[in-house]
Order: C-alpha cells, then structure tokens, then sequence
C-alpha cells in the first residue's frame, strides 16, 4: 500500500497551478540551451545475403548410443578439435580424442562394447544470412600541371597549378565537389577536378588542406599538402633588369602526391628538399651507368681470389693477407673484376631507388660501407646481405614499416597471427619473422658457381630499401618525441638523413640520447650539434655517416668493421618511442647532459 502525500488532497486545478509555478520558475532561474545532438553520418557501406549450409553433428556414447554434444559447422568436412572444445568443453574433446576405432573382432561383436565416443552428422540446413560490407571512399590526389618544363631542368618556367583529382570508388555515384583551404583561406571547386593557381610562397611553403564531397553523401577523409613555391634567378628583381628567364621551383610534400620523383622519406619528415637540389651522396641519377665506381675493396678482392675468379697464385702468399683480404698484389689482379662485380648491382639498385623512394646513390655507398658488395655473410660476423641486416636491423623494418610487414607476416606465420601487430606477438614468433627476414637478403649459396645466389642478392635490395623507410619512420618518432614538432621543421633535409644513417648503424637509443643532450644544452637539431653529444660507445657512428655521405667513396672500404662486429652492449637502451599514428607523443628517457662543454653554437632550437 502506497501513501498519500498531503499535496495529494489538494483539488486538482490548484495542483496543475503549482506545478505549472514550478516549470515557469526552473524556466526564470536558468536560460534555455539548443543542444544539437551528435550525427552518425552516412555510412558507406552495403548489406548483401549470402547463402551458406549449417551441417549439425552428434557425438554419441558408442555404449549408450546417448547423445553427449552437438556441433555445429559451416563445413562439409568432420568438426576439428577447436569447434568441438568450443561446444563440448575440454573434457568431451579429450574423450573424443582418445576414442580409437570400433573394430568387430573375436572380442567386440557389438557397438556397445566399444569405449569412447563417435561423430554422427545429424542435419544439413541451407541458411542465409546478411553480411555488412564496407565500401571503398573517394580519394583525392595532388599533383602540378602547368609547369612547362624545359627539357632536363626541373624548375618551371610558368607559375603553375596545384592540380586535385578525386575519384569516386562506387560506379554510380560521383563527386560533387572539392573543398579545402590554402593558408587557412577556403576554396571550393564543382566537379571531380580543381586546379588552384599558385604564387610564391618563401621557404616554409604554404599548408593546402582538401577534401572531396561524393554524391553518396560523405566525403572523402581531409588531406594535407605543404606546398613550396620559389621564384629561381633575377628575373623578379625590381631594381634591376631582368636577366634570367623566369623559373620557379615548386615541390609538394603530401601524402596523396601523384607527381614527378619525391623522396618518400622527405614526405615521412615533412621535410623539404634543398632548392638547388640534395648533395651526390642523396641523388638518384636517370641512368645506371651514372653510379658506376671503380674503387679498391680488398676484402671483396681476397673472396673474389678465394672462389676462383681472380688467379693470383704469382702474388706473395696467394695474394691474400692472414685476414682474408686481399694484399696489394691480389687487389691489382682483381681490379678488373672488383669493378665488374661492384656494379652489376647498378641497375636494380635504380629500380628500387625510383619505386622506393631511397636515394640510389646512398644504398650504394650504404652497400659499400657495409659489405663491399658481397652479399653473403661474412666469417665472424652475424649481419648478412648486402646492408648487412642483423637482428635490430630487422625487427625496426617489421616494426616501423607496417607496410611491408603485413606483406611479410603471412610468408612465415598464419594470417590471424600477422593481423596482431608485429609489437603484440609473442616473443618466440617475432624471433622467426626476424630470423626469416634476415635470411631472405642472404645470399649465400653453397651450391652456386661463386658462393652467391646473384638473384637472390638483387631480390635483397627491394628489402633493404624497406629498411631505410623504417629507419626514416623511426628517426621521425624520435625527434617528434624530443620536441613536439614534425622533423623538418627542426632540422634539415641532409641533416635528417645523416640522423637515419646513425640510428641504422648505432641503433635509437643513440640517437635518442643524442638528441635529448643536444636541446638540453638549447642547440638546434644539426648533425654537428647531435653527434657532438653521443656518448662515447656511439661514436663511432660518426664515422660510419662520414663515411657514408662523402663522396668519392674510401678507397680501402671498412676491412677492420667487415671482420668485426660490435657486441650487443654497444647499443644504448632504445628511448620510450611507440610506432604510433601522428601525432601521438612519447616521452623518451632524458640522456645525461654533456660535461665535456659546451656544444657548437648555433641557432637556439625554439
């Protein structure tokens, strides 16, 4: 029994009245609000029927002929021990398991007499059901038209146009139009198509954002492209006459570019190129012969006399040294063929270079550095291929380059494994991958002619450029995690390589430390600045870039790092950096602040 208020004698005309008071007073006390309630949007996607069999089984007692689970599967095939553990517990699997055959001999004469448990298929039930299945969304991609090129110059003569193309996926739809802002002004354009005239810019370009709208009633997810535009000789000079034609240098930093060349790890960085084009050592030349070398590597020399194709037998001792390579009487008689074996790599390093994005130039003094072309392993020393890929190598190419390790995965381990993430297997499946991966750009063969599979060694640089990309993805984090601000916009293009080029070598923690060191004494993010603070068992990666980035080559290689390699303590612990979508920020551990003075001056970084 419920009980009665005292408002509850009140006649009702007086109740309504006061509750009405009541309204009009919440209404006095506070003002009104419109709350606009969150909208879903349009969902692209589409829902089909499909047909598919349910095929029902019994396992039964082949003593009581009782019923002891069902199993239900969308195959025609037995149920395997995961469906039957699914519906029957881990204690019907495992009597079903160790039921062997009924077999009617002298001893069994009737089914009753036999122990365990047998399958039966009970139904088989045609069914339909609805499936959801996302459809693909439009996409706009940018380029330059308008350029005007003379022949072989990439300046153009004209001021050009930033071009957006978007494609609409679904036959019967369309795009409606572009939209999007170039320095935080709108535009807009109808149709699939929308070319925005460009004028100079300065050195920083200029942030273009776009997107494209579809009939369906989305759009397209919303781009970025930073555009620089720089005006190229005296023709724009005011004071005086014009000397040069006129020419602009115009690059785009996107990840929907469709255009001519681009470094894929300049897009990584945000990072333009220098206008006047990046040093011999970052270049990729139109032709293979354009990276041909002759230099003198003596301990490809002393492997090339060991397998027979260099005769040396009048030289002192062979023409071998007690290492291994060759003495200056074997490097004479294999010149010729040193030079033939350095280069005949040339051309594929080209291809890999323009699908890539890796400068071709620098895999070539990268090979040279680290394996002088031989692209086997070497005695004593656990790296192999023609980068020489170790372990670390190899687990940052599976981690920070997503891409090619989706590729990779489900050539060792099953799908459903891959799809966890490199970072979220287990660590006896990520040993294999790394083990896999390595032995995929070794090209060491026993049974070939000279030791070495050749085209297994070509196949390897298609790996090994993947590697730099992740090296590229790796330095990104790092930096971006030290300041908060995209690579290049703290440092530059050569710099940013040369950055690349240490934590391949000396490995992130390096690197890392480096850095912290470097911002902490409030210097700028140079290679001068940063290798000035790594500590002392990173430095000799200092070499190792110099190396590297100079151009000639060192004609005597790296003999005594071929015959060596460092021990794990040489790497310093790897910073907090997480392969995370930008941009996500952790913090890295600070490195000890440099006691030895202070660091090269310079620009103070922000």
């Amino acid at each position: 029994m419920f009980r009665q208020t005292k408002h509850q004698h009140l006649p009702p005309l007086l109740r309504v009245l006061m509750v009405c008071g009541l309204l009009l007073g919440l209404i006095g006390t506070a003002p009104a609000e419109s709350i606009s309630l969150p909208s879903a949007g349009v969902k692209r996607s589409v829902t089909i029927e499909v047909d598919y069999t349910i095929y029902e089984w019994w396992l039964l007692s082949w003593k009581t002929s009782e019923i002891v689970c069902q199993v239900y599967t969308e195959h025609e095939s037995w149920p395997d021990a995961s469906e039957v553990l699914y519906y029957c517990g881990s204690t019907i699997q495992k009597q079903w398991l160790g039921t062997s055959a009924c077999v009617f001999d002298e001893n069994v004469t009737n089914t009753q007499e036999c122990k365990g448990l047998y399958l039966h298929k009970a139904s088989v039930t045609p069914s339909k059901r609805k499936v959801e299945i996302s459809l693909p969304s439009p996409e706009v991609f940018v380029s330059i038209s308008g350029c005007n090129k003379e022949p072989g110059q990439p300046n153009c003569t004209t001021l050009p146009y930033l071009r957006l193309q978007a494609l609409e996926p679904l036959p019967n739809e369309q795009i409606i139009q572009i939209l999007g802002t170039v320095n935080g002004a709108g535009f807009s354009c109808p149709g699939s198509a929308c070319d925005l005239p460009l004028s100079p810019t300065g050195m920083e370009g200029v942030l273009v954002e776009f997107w494209a709208e579809s009939s369906y009633g989305d759009s397209s997810d919303h781009y970025t492209a930073q555009v620089r535009v720089i005006p190229w000789g005296d023709f724009a000079n005011p004071d005086q006459p014009a000397t040069d034609k006129p020419s602009y240098y115009v690059d785009v930093l996107s990840s929907q570019w469709m255009g001519e060349g681009q470094s894929t790890c300049s897009e990584i960085w945000q990072s333009f190129l220098p206008v006047d084009g990046p040093p011999s050592w970052l270049k990729t030349p139109e032709l293979a012969d354009e990276l041909v070398s002759t230099n003198e590597y003596f301990l490809l020399a002393g492997l090339l006399i060991k397998q027979g194709l260099v005769e040396a037998t009048s030289c002192p001792a062979g023409g071998l040294e007690t290492n291994g390579a060759a003495n200056a009487c074997g490097m004479e008689a294999a010149q010729g063929v040193v030079d033939d074996w350095q280069n005949q790599f040339d051309s594929e390093i080209l291809r890999v270079a323009n699908d890539t994005g890796v400068p071709a130039q620098l895999m070539k003094n990268i090979f040279s550095r680290e394996s002088q072309f031989w692209p086997g392993i070497y005695e004593k020393v656990r790296e192999a291929g023609l980068g020489h890929l170790s372990d670390i190598g190899a687990d940052a190419v599976l981690l920070w380059n997503p891409a090619f390790y989706s590729q990779f995965c489900p050539l060792i381990l099953a799908d459903e494994t891959c799809q966890r993430g490199f970072g979220n297997l287990d660590p006896a499946e990520q040993e294999m991958l790394r083990g896999a991966l390595v032995q995929k750009v070794n090209a060491a063969c026993p049974d070939c002619p000279v030791g070495i599979d050749l085209t297994q060694a070509n196949f390897s640089i298609s790996i090994f450029a993947r590697s730099i990309l992740a090296n590229c993805e790796q330095v990104r984090q790092i930096v971006y995690n030290s300041t908060g601000r995209q690579p290049g916009q703290v440092a530059q293009y050569e710099d940013l390589w040369k950055f690349t080029l240490l934590n391949y070598n000396a490995g992130p923690g390096c690197l890392g430390n480096a850095m912290q060191r470097t911002i902490n004494n409030g210097n700028p993010l140079t290679w001068e600045n940063v290798s000035y603070n790594l500590q002392e068992a990173c430095r000799a990666g200092i070499a190792y870039v110099d190396d590297v980035s100079t151009m000639p080559q060192p004609d005597q290689g790296s003999i005594n790092d071929l015959l060596s390699t460092p021990e794990p303590s040489t790497y310093l612990p790897t910073p907090t950096v997480q392969p995370t979508p930008r941009p996500i920020i952790v913090t890295p551990t600070p490195g000890p602040t440099a006691t030895t003075g202070p660091a090269p001056t310079g620009t103070p970084y922000p």
